[in-house]
């Protein structure tokens, strides 16, 4: 482990405290205590003189958000937030993916949705600017939520093996944690609307291309990786980092409309027959239907299809050109 380590510059301070993030790593997520099981919290915070690490903790849902790791999570970044000690954050997932969205059994037919919804309202902490620069770490599944969560952060260290996408259009759920607000000022509006209408996977390689993501690192490095980057920052004078970082995001969000009222918009904007949608997304995914949401057979007018036997026609052709020539 200190051989890999030491490849990718890392420092003995550096790797203490990831030895100690993947020894948690390697701990079953629940300790026998008699008779009862003791569930370990959804969400890990360790911390030493220069940097916090906070580590989504549920391994065996792709640490996807439930109303509990929203809470948890949202505590842990306002305490990192207000700690004075602590110039930087590194956020991370424990078990193979860094967060693959919301749980979307808090959203499936059988439960309030409207009460689960409120229930994530704790996960708004990523609805606004975070005070202080924070890196991610991802690997395996960084989708839906996840992604949105990603892009809270102010750097990006991908693993080349990782998968991003906004997953929750093949069920209905709409993006609502401040990617629409902030997604077009990392890549575009064109590459934006590529990612949010089509919902497709990206890979690192991509997502380095666009602008998703600042690092690409090979497979199961993403938090060393991560931490490095964290140190680096954390060594530079504060106030000239922070008053820097400010004036960066002031003048991508202030020519529009503001992030603030961009995610405001955003968020305000989940109504009944998204929810319906949703609901109706769940269901389908639980009976694997991979049609259409809505099948309807499309009525083609006579002069159409004289044009689509002309285009069959004229493609044919050219075909036979080509073969000749």
């Amino acid at each position: 482990m200190a051989n890999v380590l030491n490849r990718y510059g890392l420092t003995t301070l550096h790797r203490l405290m990831i030895k100690r993030c993947l020894r948690r790593r390697q701990k079953v997520s629940t300790k026998a205590i008699g008779s009862d099981i003791v569930a370990e919290s959804s969400v890990l915070v360790d911390k030493d003189d220069h940097i916090t690490l906070i580590g989504l903790n549920r391994p065996d849902n792709r640490n996807s958000i439930n109303a509990d790791t929203a809470k948890r999570l949202s505590e842990a970044l306002t305490d990192f937030e207000n700690d004075r000690t602590s110039p930087v954050a590194v956020i991370y997932g424990i078990g193979g993916s860094f967060c693959a969205g919301q749980d979307l059994t808090m959203l499936d037919s059988n439960s309030n949705s409207k009460e689960n919804l409120s229930a994530l309202s704790t996960y708004k902490t990523i609805h606004r600017h975070s005070q202080k620069p924070i890196v991610c770490g991802i690997n395996g599944y960084c989708v839906g939520d996840g992604l949105e969560l990603a892009m809270f952060c102010d750097l990006r260290v991908m693993e080349n093996t990782a998968v991003l996408g906004f997953f929750g259009r093949f069920t209905g759920y709409s993006i609502s944690c401040g990617g629409i607000a902030r997604l077009p000022a990392m890549i575009g509006y064109s590459r934006s609307l590529d990612l949010v209408l089509t919902g497709r996977r990206v890979s690192g390689k991509e997502a380095l291309q666009m602008g998703l993501v600042n690092r690409l690192v090979a497979t199961g490095t993403a938090l060393g990786q991560a931490v490095n980057l964290a140190f680096s920052i954390a060594k530079f004078p504060l106030e000239a980092l922070q008053k820097d970082r400010q004036a960066v995001y002031k003048n991508c969000y202030e020519r529009r409309k503001g992030l603030s009222a961009a995610i405001t918009e955003e968020t305000t904007s989940i109504n009944n027959s998204i929810l319906s949608e949703i609901k109706e997304g769940i269901a389908r995914l639980k009976e694997g239907k991979t049609d259409s949401w809505q099948v309807k057979p499309k009525v083609i007018p006579a002069w159409e299809q004289e044009e689509i036997l002309h285009e069959q026609k004229f493609a044919s052709n050219e075909n036979i050109i080509d073969i000749k020539s």
